[in-house]
């Protein structure tokens, strides 16, 4: 078998079946990065930014009490996290 039906018959394979599949492909993801999120994402973006906020608001609320009832535990953790 010569060298040019070695490298001719592999790359009519690959612009026959891969390279338009290939294409394809990427101007659909191309098109769906464009278009940014849908309903149902930003509802579900919204929704995890609302649950963050109260997960923050809680992690707050728990720091004051402990600074209140024990006032060495920032040290305490700090050190634990040294170690």
């Amino acid at each position: 078998m010569s060298m040019a039906v070695f490298f001719f018959v592999p790359t009519i394979i690959f612009m026959t079946f891969v390279a338009p599949i290939w294409l394809l492909l990427h101007y659909r993801s191309r098109t769906r990065s464009v278009k940014g999120l849908d309903s149902t994402e930003k509802k579900e973006l919204e929704h995890l930014l609302a649950q963050a906020d109260k997960l923050s608001d809680r992690v707050r609320t728990l720091e004051q009490i402990l600074d209140e009832t024990s006032p060495q535990w920032r040290a305490h953790a700090t050190a634990e996290e040294r170690d």
